[in-house]
């Protein structure tokens, strides 16, 4: 009997080593603590496919204990005020320093909108509320946080239209003034899906006549920007990686567009663009905007066309919107866009989409920051509270206000 407890003991033992081992690249630091993060994520995925599977709860419903279980309730302490609004009835969080005295200088401000592929996260989890509070300290601004509507339960374009409507609400003169908001250096800012929703709102805003007011800048944080090539080098290379394999966020993107599974399974293999989406190829054309050193090994191939591709309209439809994919947009309407910072990360899924954005703007002649992290993974930027504190999501951080400091 003794015999077989210490056979099971190392069996079991061996079982989660194997289970928690991922083969990570030597040039990301800290690499047994991504293991061991990545198999938290990784845990909760397989139960959420359970779940589903015995038609229990929905995985996206399962995922979002990840947004839960990091909830905060965002109060005012000593440097910070923080209130809880509705802007054009979405609810934001505001974060504003507290005044000194009768201060009553014009302040910067920021407009951050969270990640979690449009179907998890939220405003009020603690790496956002830490990096608002930090945001508020280092750069003395006012940081409204969105907290847009989530899908599956509202497809896009609700999150989109949400985002727009707090920043149209918040660029209101009136609105500023209360804030004591500086109208020429407001930010948009956001990462992963947040970083879309920046981007899309920057465009748009942009091509609105009755917008008066415009934003200086844009800062976009290993954004997510085009859903017609989800085969890129970046997909290809790093579809297994932690935080966000390629799975993964080929369910993000169909989820934010569409319940019907069956466009899941077209979009896992490429195969989901129709005609209309096909004419926008060119855009993402990553043969063309990718240095050589991204492209790698990997030979372009032009996308599968379906003709039957999320049927007449819907998803179809939807992945060619530039609301939904920002690279999609032609270089007129980059070449009227603020200043960027694009942050990207090698070992990401998205890399590709960061990188050829900011090709394509330095083209239309915007002026870009592009800053690559040779060692760095998706997400890192939020894993800055213990017991997931990574060295490079401080150093991502600090990089990031900086930058901030410098240009708003």
């Amino acid at each position: 009997m003794r015999l077989k407890g210490i056979f099971l003991l190392l069996s079991l033992g061996a079982f989660t080593s194997y289970y928690v081992y991922q083969p990570i690249p030597d040039e990301i630091e800290e690499r047994w603590k991504l293991m061991l993060t990545d198999c938290f994520f990784r845990s909760l995925s397989h139960l959420a496919d359970f779940s589903e599977l015995l038609g229990l709860k929905d995985y996206m419903g399962v995922m979002m204990f990840i947004t839960f279980a990091e909830r905060v309730f965002p109060v005012s302490d000593q440097r910070v005020h923080v209130t809880e609004e509705l802007f054009d009835g979405v609810e934001v969080v505001v974060y504003q320093p507290k005044l000194q005295g009768g201060n009553t200088e014009l302040r910067r401000a920021v407009i951050y909108l969270h990640g979690g592929g449009w179907c998890l996260g939220s405003a009020r989890m603690g790496p956002y509320d830490l990096l608002a509070r930090q945001m508020v300290m280092d750069l003395n601004s006012v940081v409204v946080s969105v907290e847009y509507r989530l899908a599956p339960e509202h497809h896009f374009p609700v999150p989109y239209e949400d985002v727009y409507r707090v920043v149209k609400h918040f660029l209101q003169r009136a609105v500023l003034a209360q804030y004591s908001v500086d109208p020429l250096r407001i930010a948009v800012s956001g990462d992963s899906a947040g970083g879309n929703l920046a981007a899309a709102v920057s465009q748009q805003l942009q091509q609105d006549p009755e917008q008066q007011q415009q934003l200086k800048v844009q800062a976009l944080l290993y954004p997510v920007l085009q859903a017609l090539d989800l085969n890129t080098p970046s997909y290809q290379q790093n579809q297994n990686m932690p935080i966000l394999p390629r799975t993964l966020m080929v369910r993000f993107w169909s989820e934010y567009f569409t319940s019907d599974k069956t466009f899941f399974t077209a979009m896992m293999t490429n195969t989901h663009n129709s005609p209309e989406s096909a004419a926008l190829l060119n855009f993402v054309n990553w043969s063309a905007f990718l240095p050589e050193s991204y492209r790698g090994t990997y030979n372009y191939s032009v996308p599968v066309v379906a003709l039957s591709a999320g049927g007449a309209g819907g998803p179809s439809r939807s992945i060619a919107d530039p609301r939904a994919s920002p690279l999609l947009v032609p270089d007129a309407v980059l070449r009227s866009l603020p200043k960027a910072y694009v942050l990207t990360c090698e070992y990401d899924v998205l890399r590709d989409d960061g990188v050829m954005y900011a090709a394509r703007l330095r083209r239309a002649g915007v002026e870009v920051t592009h800053e690559h992290y040779a060692g760095g993974f998706h997400g890192a930027l939020m894993f800055t509270v213990w017991p997931t504190d990574f060295l490079i999501g401080r150093t991502m951080t600090e990089n990031f206000i900086r930058w901030l400091q410098h240009n708003l």
